[in-house]
């Protein structure tokens, strides 16, 4: 048994979203990729901004020698530089390029921030349902996952949240717009988390820091705000990954950005700085680097993703599913018919419709839908869903089915 006992244990859980991914694959070389509707990974649709291809294009064509070279662990100064001063604009905070690390992706960004915070034993809060990737996150950096539980909205329960802490709470990871629920959290509930904190903090003579996983800020619905944690949450480290906004998840780019406002920041950014490197990050990608240095400022559209969230929305609960709107990123995550998640997953692969069950983030007896697909694949996939609507409420009238 070469594999450690943690880690087999860790794979026998395993990733349902690649579980689901690997699986659609498998499904589309029998049936055919336009006879599967894979709504299983957070795999961007349509290719990156223009913008960012024709800067990546006019970097190559330069032909630099230093594109390609060693540059300082955090990350080039200049392209730090621009990136705090985004922040500062977005923000209204002092950010200085000093507090900017640039990062391999948003998960790259938080296990450099994990690692650079936590001793042995600190416990982090994660709010259900959560991203799965957290739990392994915090036990690298030898911290103790502790879930909180949310509203049946998905919004934060502060009842639920200061049950979870206690004296070895170093930490709580917030992700807004979040995945899987789209759900955006309001300001008044972050000062709310804010004034819950800062009373610990009085308590215990110790801050609690807030790690923002922040890939969707920019995908945000009409109706929907997206408020910045850094602005009503003190001791804030934001993790950033331009997968989302820039249609670039292959890429691996991002950024750790430590809010002046943190207890010590200084000190947390020569740690994130330092465990970067020994984590074995080195540095992040250098074209990358300066390709997103150059579009910043870019305000993305995702007219595809309202289409295909509207689109989803309007037939599931036509055909009788429980599902909270999404204010945000591209996920729903309805309530499983059945109440047995497994089930309902099993039956909407008989569609030839792959999803992710709800155990996965934390949250049993749903299932995820992630609708960064094609709006030709939504659009074919709406009689499928029709007709797991008349599987599952057989009382209520469904839509057209052809």
């Amino acid at each position: 048994m070469p594999a450690s006992p943690e880690i087999r244990e860790a794979i026998r859980q395993g990733s349902w979203i690649r579980k689901m991914f690997e699986d659609g694959a498998r499904l589309k070389s029998v049936q055919g990729p336009d006879n599967v509707f894979d709504f299983s990974l957070g795999n961007p649709y349509g290719a990156p901004p223009g913008e960012l291809l024709e800067e990546m294009r006019r970097l190559l064509a330069a032909s630099s020698e230093d594109l390609h070279r060693y540059m300082p662990n955090a990350g080039f100064p200049d392209v730090r530089k621009k990136i705090a001063a985004s922040l500062t604009q977005s923000t209204g905070l002092p950010i200085e390029a000093d507090h900017v690390i640039m990062t391999t992706g948003a998960a790259g960004a938080l296990n450099v921030a994990l690692r650079a915070i936590l001793s042995p034993g600190d416990e982090v809060v994660v709010i259900a349902p959560y991203f799965a990737e957290y739990l392994f996150y915090i036990r690298n950096g030898g911290g103790v996952p502790v879930v909180a539980g949310s509203t049946d909205d998905f919004q934060m329960d502060m009842g639920t949240i200061r049950a979870a802490l206690s004296d070895r709470t170093k930490a709580v990871i917030l992700n807004t717009p979040n995945n899987p629920t789209g759900a955006v959290y309001p300001r008044d509930s972050l000062l709310a988390l804010d004034a819950l904190l800062a009373e610990r903090e009085r308590q215990t003579g110790k801050p609690v820091y807030v790690l923002s996983d922040e890939p969707y800020r920019k995908i945000v619905y009409p109706g929907f705000s997206f408020s910045p944690p850094a602005v009503s949450l003190r001791n804030t480290l934001v993790a950033y990954s331009h997968s989302k906004d820039l249609n670039v998840p292959g890429e691996r780019i991002g950024y750790l950005a430590v809010s002046p406002r943190a207890a010590d920041a200084g000190e947390i950014s020569d740690a994130g700085v330092f465990c970067k490197r020994v984590l074995g990050f080195v540095n992040a990608p250098s074209l990358m680097q300066r390709a997103v240095a150059a579009v910043q400022d870019l305000k993305p559209d995702f007219p595809a993703y309202r289409s295909n969230r509207d689109a989803l929305l309007a037939t599931l609960t036509e055909a009788g599913f429980s599902v909270v709107p999404p204010g945000g990123a591209f996920y729903l995550f309805p309530r499983s018919p059945s109440g047995n998640e497994m089930e309902f997953v099993a039956a909407a692969r008989e569609e030839n419709i792959l999803v992710v069950p709800g155990s996965g983030f934390g949250r049993e007896g749903h299932f995820r839908i992630a609708f960064c697909v094609s709006p030709d694949t939504v659009t074919r996939s709406l009689p499928a869903w029709r007709r797991l609507g008349g599987k599952f409420f057989p009382g209520r009238r469904q839509g057209a089915t052809r």
